[in-house]
């Protein structure tokens, strides 16, 4: 866990990390895939990440998970990246891979997983990156606690209601996420400190607090959530 000074620290440095694995990915094997979560968190990040040096015509980018919305509603993640990432950086719309949140969230999730796996090659998709962030319930993706999707090691995508927030998801599931050749979390505020702690040192499994799946990945946090652990 690399802990900074405030979330703007945290986002560049997480930013630093993922574009020199973008980069490592596009020399090694000519392409580079980048998964992304949404909510407000990773705006600094994709707005840090614009500014790097990516041959970004060789980046495909794809979604950890995706509100059931239309893509221009202002809860879209399709939205908020492509607002502070995809046109910054100019990325092509044929790299561009999003969950189609206005469709019904089963068919939706059956039809990402047929794309990864056919854009992948691989029943279980193996993506370069991937960055994730928690909740302050202790959600990651859209996994939220007491789902037992948690759980779920040979799944690719899901789409389920979410009683918390009253609204159907779109959702990786902990196989693809945990495959991943990089996973990166970002993690800051002082309203995350209690579901930190309890990802580090509570006593809780992954259906309870589904962000201990994220404790292998490489976290980027500030000094306010980190302040329990």
């Amino acid at each position: 866990m690399q802990v900074f000074k405030g979330p703007q620290e945290a986002a560049e440095a997480c930013a630093a990390m993922v574009a020199g694995w973008l980069r490592e990915a596009i020399a090694e094997r000519g392409r580079a895939t980048l998964a992304v979560s949404g909510g407000s968190t990773p705006k600094l990040m994709f707005q840090a990440l614009a500014g790097l040096e990516v041959d970004w015509a060789k980046v495909h980018l794809f979604w950890v998970d995706e509100r059931g919305v239309e893509p221009d509603d202002e809860q879209s993640n399709y939205r908020m990246t492509r607002e502070h990432l995809i046109v910054p950086v100019g990325l092509a719309e044929r790299n561009v891979h999003r969950m189609f949140g206005e469709w019904d969230a089963v068919d939706a999730a059956m039809s990402y997983a047929q794309e990864l796996q056919e854009f992948f090659g691989e029943k279980l998709p193996v993506f370069d990156v991937v960055q994730c962030g928690m909740g302050d319930d202790g959600h990651t993706a859209s996994l939220f606690p007491g789902e037992f999707l948690a759980l779920d090691r040979r799944g690719v995508a899901a789409g389920l209601w979410v009683e918390k927030k009253s609204q159907w998801r779109i959702t990786l599931l902990p196989g693809v996420i945990l495959s991943a050749r990089h996973l990166c979390v970002l993690a800051t505020g002082s309203d995350k400190a209690d579901a930190m702690l309890r990802v580090w040192k509570g006593n809780e499994d992954e259906v309870e607090c589904p962000a201990k799946l994220l404790v292998g990945g490489e976290w980027f946090t500030d000094y306010r959530a980190a302040a329990l652990v």
